[in-house]
């Protein structure tokens, strides 16, 4: 991994430019750096307050290196610099998170790697497994080399990333999650978007270690591309509300492109639900799930898998006001999604969740308002005691439309309403 460098003096303080001293009086005046980083944890080294924090000896979490006048509220790029070579002579790699900015890597001698994806977002699996491999190369090459990780503020999407190296180090996700939160945040809360929470479970789950070694990388597992029919959109409890509008999308690869931009592939609106009222086509279908062998033949099912529905279609739900979306022709959504409801069309985002459809089991995904991410005030105030968000998804790979008659023994579900 090792990269040539040419041999340089350390950088002294005194030989900073006149920009860089009026930034930093304007900077120390005000304290503009330490109100921005709110409650993450700073670091005080050699006359500089930078907003970076060791996770480990070997792994450093960090906001964004800036130039320029984004310096005055994120650490100076200068000052970073200054930093790691005091402390890490040649021996640090920095990992760049964001895609909404940039800067020159020969700023850090050419050692930067970009793994971009949205802010408060989500990235996709392979990424994460090219990510972490990455480090662990790097930092298995020399003892004293560490890996600075870092997004725009240096928080939600680092501590995504730092969790899953550390998952992928045997540590267990919720170990991971604690860990990153104690060391980078001084009230403790770490990753806090549940979707980015949810990513380093999945990660997690995807992981196999070899057993008796104790040593060595893990084994990456990663699901088939699983494609689904997303069916009925349904919140429960809502309040002060009529209709909720929201847009699905899906992050699409790019060739030649590590960054995954998300696709919007439907948008409507969830309207509430008239008591009494029955679909004329109610479509009833079958769940069964077939697994694969080492050798990933499918496995003849021997006995079927009776999936227990959720009495979604009980009279209790007119009890509350509940907002819903019925696809009259199913969405056929794969990999990475992320929804998004909004008051309206154009603004006013209430929250948004992001899932896998690999992950889905049982063909119901049910979440509650602190399951959701970047629940404003707004949003919390549709959203009644028992609110609930829950995704109906139609049978695993299923190509088309199928409503035929299961084998027997394979109970129907019902899904009327």
């Amino acid at each position: 991994m090792g990269l040539n460098s040419t041999k340089y003096d350390k950088p002294k303080v005194e030989n900073l430019s006149l920009h860089h001293h009026m930034i930093n009086y304007v900077s120390r005046g005000l304290y503009i750096r330490n109100l921005v980083s709110k409650q993450r944890r700073r670091l005080l080294i050699a006359g500089y307050d930078l907003d970076m924090s060791y996770i480990t000896d070997r792994i450093l979490a960090m906001s964004f290196p800036a130039e320029r006048m984004r310096a005055m509220y994120r650490n100076p790029l200068w000052q970073v610099k200054s930093v790691l070579d005091l402390r890490h002579y040649e021996h640090y790699k920095i990992y760049n998170l964001c895609i909404e900015e940039n800067y020159d890597p020969t700023n850090f001698h050419g050692r930067v790697e970009s793994y971009p994806f949205d802010d408060n977002h989500v990235p996709s699996l392979e990424m994460i497994k090219t990510f972490c491999r990455s480090v662990d190369s790097w930092l298995s090459s020399d003892p004293k080399n560490i890996a600075v990780i870092h997004c725009m503020a240096g928080k939600g999407r680092t501590g995504l990333m730092v969790c899953a190296y550390l998952v992928y180090c045997n540590m267990s996700a919720e170990e991971a999650l604690q860990l990153y939160a104690e060391r980078r945040t001084t009230n403790n809360e770490g990753v806090s978007i549940p979707s980015q929470r949810r990513y380093v479970r999945y990660w997690e789950s995807v992981l196999s270690f070899p057993r008796g070694t104790g040593t060595g990388p893990p084994d990456v597992n990663l699901p088939k591309k699983c494609s689904r029919e997303l069916r009925r959109i349904r919140l429960y409890d809502t309040v002060n509300i009529d209709r909720i509008f929201f847009v699905v999308s899906e992050l699409q690869e790019v060739p030649g492109q590590v960054y995954q931009p998300p696709v919007e592939v439907y948008r409507s609106c969830c309207r509430k639900i008239k008591k009494g009222y029955q679909r004329p086509t109610s479509p009833r279908y079958y769940i069964s799930f077939v697994e694969d062998d080492e050798d990933g033949e499918k496995l003849e099912l021997v006995e079927p898998h009776v999936v227990v529905q959720m009495d979604t279609e009980s009279p209790v739900i007119y009890q509350k006001s509940c907002l819903d979306h019925y696809f009259d022709k199913p969405l056929q959504v794969t990999g990475d999604v992320r929804v998004i409801f909004y008051e309206k069309m154009i603004g006013g985002r209430l929250f948004y969740c992001c899932f896998n459809t690999a992950f889905i089991r049982n063909s119901l995904l049910q979440l509650t308002v602190w399951e959701l991410d970047k629940v404003g005030k707004k949003g919390r105030s549709i959203c009644g005691p028992s609110f609930c968000l829950e995704l109906l998804f139609g049978p695993a790979n299923n190509t088309k439309h199928s409503f035929t008659a299961p084998p027997n023994g394979v109970n129907f579900i019902d899904d009327s309403f």
